[in-house]
């Protein structure tokens, strides 16, 4: 809009000072008329200016003013429209029930009576989920306003439930900030806070989780019932005393994460229950590692194991070794021969159970162990326990555990019969190969070095072991072969333990670095923590994840084929079916986004597993109440008004008033929506000057010499 103004303007013609002088030179010169005394015949006297003193000073008056060159100014100015920022909160608090609906009915009225006002201009900027950093809405804020000149700013709007996390200390804000509530004052909301949850635990050993059950907005006191659920599994109901802190203990009864979920009762009238539950995820670790070595008579490899285990700082190591064989006889009594009495029945009857890991290196059993013994062994496996045995050319012997109570849970057996000892012995050189099965098996797969299936021996990088034994696998899995496609490694499930049969003693050779070497250290490990259950390990397994909002399901199987649908429960109930994509290596994936808060649940039919999400925003649903306590120091500091949009669906939405500035900005405390002013900043920009002088030079000079050609006149009568 083009507006015209007209006014007197100076543009002298000598410097100011200058001007001044000449001024003050003419009052000088004009002095002694003014001040002139004259006395009557009496002798009194009295004062009478100087004939023409009045024309002398108009004379002076215009010389002045002729340097001073007045000039009649007309500026035409375009006038710029005023701005006002609406600020739209959709952080998770502000869409909650009806406050969403309230929020987009108020901002299509406000936009609609913006149009309406002449000179403004009305910008919207919508404050997003700000995931773990709460509600950004001055940082929003501030980013439009970055766009904006403070001389056209009329004033700033923000629709939002009160719930703001970055309030800076001194916002830096020159026009009113008129705060629109959506919900209702004095709201009442329960909430359950996890004062302390512990990431890792032992297994075998309970943990303490520290909760509260909070009433935000209502008096202290009550009870409120809590539901604790473990991994699925029935849920347990307590009731707890509501403000005062709550202790859950949580046993961990294996190795990997354990999802508990904690769900308070909820509360009449309260906001949303979105945050009366708490998700916490245990990941249940082992205690130090008791592993029992047992090493027969020495050879090359006697100290592999021991150097494993020993390098594994969360091991306790026991170790044996049979330092001359009974056979070797010379009638030293044993005592004087034993460096430590080897305690057997210490060992394998009373502290049996105590031992994560027993490995037998090349044992044969010469009598030191009688039947009894060895059968606890055997029960021990049965029962969970793990059992790892490494055997050279006393397996096929008489000596052989196999032939011993152990033999009933080892998966392979040594050929019998005449000449079954020379037969079992194969010496010769080989590559050890990675079988069908050992592909897919966590023990063997993806091996430094190792062999692709199809692709023949060229393709094995490993370095050659030379004695391997000949044995009839009976069950588990092969997982790796030698000469001739011979079994030479074998993992079995017993009962609920496990048994790793390595059917050579030459993997020393790894470690030597022998034509080429292996991965000696990484196998045996895996080997070690296979049998003693390390989650990761898993073979047959089914486990799921949840990172910033992603569900990652991987299910693993010895099985070929195509893997079977993933069923995923999210935590409101509803069902959905996914294929899993295969991805080598006895795994198949699902992936898929998991934005609600809670347990997770995926299934392929066989096995179950769970995973915990968290609320995606913290900040956001600890207090979910609307309230205007944050934000009303800001609004009554820059003049602006507070207003509740109602409970209604539609929103009382007070009127847009432009107002001047240094008028007030808002209709008061009054009841109903009122009216909010938008300051009237009148900002302009010149757009054109048009000057007239109001005393030329052809006008001034002979106006100047007239009046002082009249007042010498007039001063000469």
């Amino acid at each position: 809009m083009k507006q015209a103004l007209a006014g007197i303007d100076f543009a002298p013609v000598i410097p100011l000072w200058l001007l001044a002088a000449l001024a003050g030179l003419a009052l000088l010169a004009l002095l002694p008329g003014l001040l002139r005394v004259v006395r009557n015949s009496a002798g009194a006297a009295s004062w009478a200016p100087a004939p023409g003193i009045w024309l002398r000073a108009l004379a002076f008056g215009a010389l002045v003013l002729a340097l001073a060159n007045p000039r009649l100014v007309e500026e035409t100015r375009e006038t710029r429209p005023d701005i006002a920022l609406l600020v739209v909160d959709r952080s998770d608090s502000a869409v909650l029930g009806p406050r969403e609906a309230q929020i987009t009915a108020a901002r299509e009225a406000i936009e609609a009576r913006a149009r309406r006002l002449p000179e403004l201009e009305l910008r919207t900027v919508e404050v997003p989920e700000g995931g773990n950093q709460g509600t950004r809405l001055f940082s929003a804020m501030e980013r439009a306003l970055a766009d904006i000149p403070r001389a056209r700013l009329a004033g700033v709007m923000a629709l939002t439930d009160g719930q703001v996390h970055d309030i800076p200390a001194a916002p830096a804000l020159d026009a009113p900030f008129h705060l629109l509530l959506s919900g209702r004052p004095g709201e009442v909301d329960r909430r359950l806070r996890v004062v302390e949850a512990p990431g890792f635990g032992i297994v075998g050993r309970p943990v303490e989780l520290r909760v509260v059950v909070e009433d935000q907005g209502a008096p202290p006191g009550g009870a409120a019932r809590l539901t604790i659920r473990r991994d699925g599994q029935p849920p347990r109901v307590e009731s707890v005393a509501v403000g005062r802190e709550h202790r859950i203990a949580v046993p961990i009864e294996r190795g990997g994460p354990t999802v508990v979920e904690i769900t308070a009762e909820t509360r009449p009238g309260e906001v949303s229950e979105i945050n009366n539950r708490a998700v916490v995820s245990i990941n249940g670790v082992r205690d130090r590692l008791r592993v029992l070595l047992v090493s027969g008579e020495p050879h090359a490899g006697q100290r592999t194991w021991r150097r494993l285990l020993k390098a594994d700082p969360n091991v306790d190591l026991v170790h044996f070794t049979i330092l001359r064989p009974p056979e070797k006889d010379d009638l030293t009594p044993l005592h004087e021969l034993a460096l430590i009495a080897f305690p057997v029945r210490e060992l394998f009857q009373v502290k049996l159970r105590e031992f994560d890991l027993i490995v037998f290196d090349r044992f044969a059993n010469r009598g030191l162990l009688p039947p009894v013994y060895l059968r606890n062994i055997a029960d021990y496996v049965r029962g969970g326990g793990a059992l790892l045995m490494s055997v050279g050319p006393e397996f096929a012997g008489p000596t052989s555990l196999a032939s011993t109570p152990l033999g009933q849970i080892l998966p392979a057996r040594p050929p019998t019969g005449a000449g079954a000892a020379q037969a079992a012995l194969l010496e010769q050189p080989f590559r050890p190969m990675v079988t069908e099965t050992g592909a897919r098996h966590p023990v063997t797969e993806g091996l430094p070095g190792a062999n692709v299936l199809g692709a023949g021996l060229a393709d094995a990088t490993w370095g050659r072991w030379y004695r391997a034994m000949r044995a009839d696998a009976r069950a588990g899995n092969t997982v790796m072969e030698g000469p001739n496609g011979t079994p030479l490694m074998v993992l079995d499930r017993v009962g609920e333990g496990r048994v790793a049969l390595m059917l050579s003693d030459h993997i020393w050779l790894w470690s030597r670095g022998h034509d080429g070497g292996g991965p000696q250290q990484e196998l045996l490990r895996r080997i070690a923590h296979w049998t003693m259950k390390e989650p990761e390990l898993e073979e047959e397994d089914l486990t799921a994840r949840i990172d910033q909002g992603h569900l990652t399901v991987v299910r693993r199987s010895l099985e070929a084929g195509p893997p079977p649908e993933i069923t995923i429960t999210a935590p409101d109930g509803s069902i959905t079916r996914r294929a899993a994509e295969a991805r080598g290596g006895g795994r198949a994936v699902v992936e898929m986004p998991a934005v609600q808060a809670g347990v997770w649940q995926a299934a392929d039919g066989r096995r179950t597993a769970f995973a915990a999400a968290e609320a995606p925003n913290p900040m956001e649903v600890a207090d979910l109440r609307a309230d205007e306590t944050r934000l009303r120091p800001l609004a009554e500091a820059t003049g602006g008004a507070v207003r509740w949009l109602g409970t209604d669906a539609q929103p009382l939405v007070p009127e847009l008033r432009r107002v001047a500035l240094g008028r007030d900005q808002h209709g008061g405390a009054s009841p109903g929506p009122g009216w909010i002013g938008l300051r009237r900043n009148a900002d302009h920009t010149v757009t054109g000057i048009t000057a007239l002088p109001l005393l030329p030079p052809w006008l001034a000079l002979p106006l100047v010499l007239g009046l002082a050609l009249v007042a010498w006149r007039r001063e000469g009568r």
